[in-house]
């Protein structure tokens, strides 16, 4: 049984494709390498011992993602293949909605004209905007989104609902909140190209000395610390979660299903106090400065994942501490590669 995983050399595609393998997956990776490095393969087979499939090819090329189809007997797909890059996405509308949206409807397009179902979306959320209560479960009406990043994630989600209510297939859904961590063997972890955009691998790398300082975007939000608050949750944890969205997809009688859940840890830190949890968990200073707000940016977003627990039988284990411990670990493995 084959399983397509776009964006599989990514961050939390890399880690969903060894949970995949070690659960007895066959997996084809397609991947073109655009925020991620060839040697997250070799990674993937020596943590798991298994060799998934990997073709090095843009999905925007239509002709290239048939030739995958044609060699494999695909039965579902795990979408990663996407920019995430929320102050990115504001500076590069146009190259977001093209690479987000343009790969996921190519996808589509095999799938309706070869009668496949099953299809895992990884979604945001950054769909819900600046939610007025907390925690947000999955009935939390939506907003546009304040970033072009989280429109592409909610166009998605209103393409692959179309989908599959047009053609009766089975979709999920995942909109998760913010992964960290990296794998326990050191061997796999998030990979910025060039100045990391998300929280995380600033936070390693000022730690490690390759940045001056960790910039804080705004401390006049309306949270305790003045600092922005989110729902942290390990990349594994996470990784495992697909999985069982995948085998519940699979194992569903039914020809139409559009499952929605949030994936989170039900409760949120602010950026400072993440900050002091990596010091005191690794024994590591971070000097940081306070800069203006980015543009796009909310306040406050942790999850109910009531839902994902009852249906999926899954929830998130793993404490922010020692999430940052593994992040700590990637970073001094990636280290150690450039000495």
């Amino acid at each position: 049984m084959a399983v397509l995983v776009t964006g599989g050399l990514g961050y939390i595609g890399s880690h969903t494709v060894v949970e995949l393998l070690n659960d007895g997956f066959e997996v084809v990776i397609v991947d073109d390498l655009s925020n991620s490095e060839r040697f997250i393969l070799k990674n993937i087979e020596e943590i798991t011992g298994k060799k998934p499939f990997f073709y090095p090819f843009d999905l925007r090329r239509r002709e290239l993602l048939t030739q995958v189809f044609d060699a494999h007997k695909i039965e579902g797909c795990l979408n990663f293949a996407a920019s995430k890059a929320v102050g990115e996405s504001q500076l590069k509308p146009v190259d977001y909605y093209e690479n987000n949206l343009f790969t996921l409807i190519n996808v589509l397009q095999e799938f309706k004209e070869r009668g496949i179902s099953n299809f895992i979306f990884s979604s945001s959320c950054t769909v819900y905007g600046q939610a007025e209560t907390m925690p947000i479960d999955e009935n939390t009406p939506l907003k546009l989104p304040e970033s072009v990043y989280g429109k592409t994630k909610q166009m998605g989600e209103e393409i692959l609902t179309d989908f599959a209510k047009a053609y009766n297939r089975r979709i999920s859904l995942l909109r998760y909140f913010n992964p960290i961590g990296a794998h326990p063997s050191g061997k796999l972890g998030e990979l910025p190209i060039g100045v990391p955009n998300n929280l995380i691998p600033y936070v390693t790398q000022t730690a490690a000395g390759i940045r001056e300082k960790l910039n804080i975007w705004g401390d006049d939000y309306d949270t305790e610390d003045g600092t922005a608050v989110r729902d942290y949750i390990y990349v594994v944890d996470l990784a495992k979660a697909h999985v069982s969205a995948l085998k519940k997809l699979m194992q569903s009688n039914e020809e139409t299903v559009i499952d929605i859940f949030n994936l989170g840890t039900g409760k949120g830190s602010s950026v400072l106090e993440v900050v002091k949890a990596f010091e005191t968990a690794n024994d590591v200073k971070v000097p940081y400065q306070i800069c203006e707000r980015r543009e796009g940016d909310i306040t406050v977003a942790y999850a109910n994942a009531d839902k994902a627990e009852k249906e999926l039988h899954w929830k998130s284990e793993t404490t922010l501490e020692e999430s940052l411990r593994t992040v700590w670990k990637w970073q001094m493995y990636l280290d150690a590669q450039t000495v």
